[in-house]
């Protein structure tokens, strides 16, 4: 390949690797948003959303443009193809926290809840450590940790489809609390969306370095530690 076409796939990375930090920053900032009933940190996450949008529009624009031009093969080819979906799946991502801003912003204005009916703090430490770690699998292209980003899912699914009768439990006997039980249940919908984006994310990144398609097919088995 050319020396213009190198300069570009390293353009790529850059791009792609700082959409991934400014979708970082967007889920841990809305998630802190809902931890602190901070209304104000909520609005900002909202009104960053833009700038990632226009972020991914220029991502996928530099790509096609690498791909008309240089009809990349092997390695760069699965390069391109990969940054195209993530870039794709992060801008997702950042939709999803702008639906959990938007929750925190109207549970900020409600009275705390003595309990939450299920593992919310634990759910919102896995969904971070993931999008954590699947970031650095595509920086230090890393397909072993890539491979935990799809174990790890398991657990927050695991939490997701307890929600719902735990939530329906609390509702019962709280009925004057129910819309912000319903604020509880899309928190959980939204950040088992951003764990599932998450894992599409690292199957690209085992793509790019393996050649291998993931979708469908069960996660390798990993050493897991007890803390989460």
């Amino acid at each position: 390949m050319t020396v213009h076409f190198h300069r570009q796939i390293d353009k790529l990375k850059d791009m792609i690797l700082q959409l991934g930090q400014l979708v970082e920053r967007a889920v841990v900032d809305s998630i802190r948003a809902v931890e602190e009933r901070n209304e104000g940190l909520a609005r900002q996450v909202i009104d960053r959303d833009t700038e990632i949008d226009e972020m991914e529009v220029d991502i996928e624009e530099e790509c096609l443009h690498a791909l008309a031009l240089h009809q990349p093969v092997a390695y760069d080819l699965r390069f391109v193809v990969a940054v195209l979906k993530i870039n794709n799946d992060l801008e997702r991502i950042a939709d999803h926290a702008v639906n959990v801003a938007e929750q925190a912003k109207y549970l900020a204005d409600e009275p705390v809840l003595e309990v939450v009916p299920y593992d919310l703090a634990g759910m919102t430490r896995r969904v971070k450590k993931m999008l954590g770690k699947a970031l650095k699998a595509l920086i230090d292209n890393d397909p072993d940790l890539a491979d935990e980003v799809r174990s790890d899912d398991d657990e927050v699914d695991e939490i997701h489809s307890q929600m719902y009768s735990q939530v329906e439990l609390a509702i019962i006997s709280h009925p004057e609390s129910v819309y912000q039980y319903i604020g509880l249940m899309n928190l959980s919908r939204h950040l088992e969306r951003i764990a599932d984006l998450t894992v599409n994310i690292s199957e690209d990144v085992i793509y790019m370095c393996r050649g291998e398609i993931q979708r469908h097919r069960p996660a390798r088995p990993v050493r897991r530690s007890t803390d989460v």
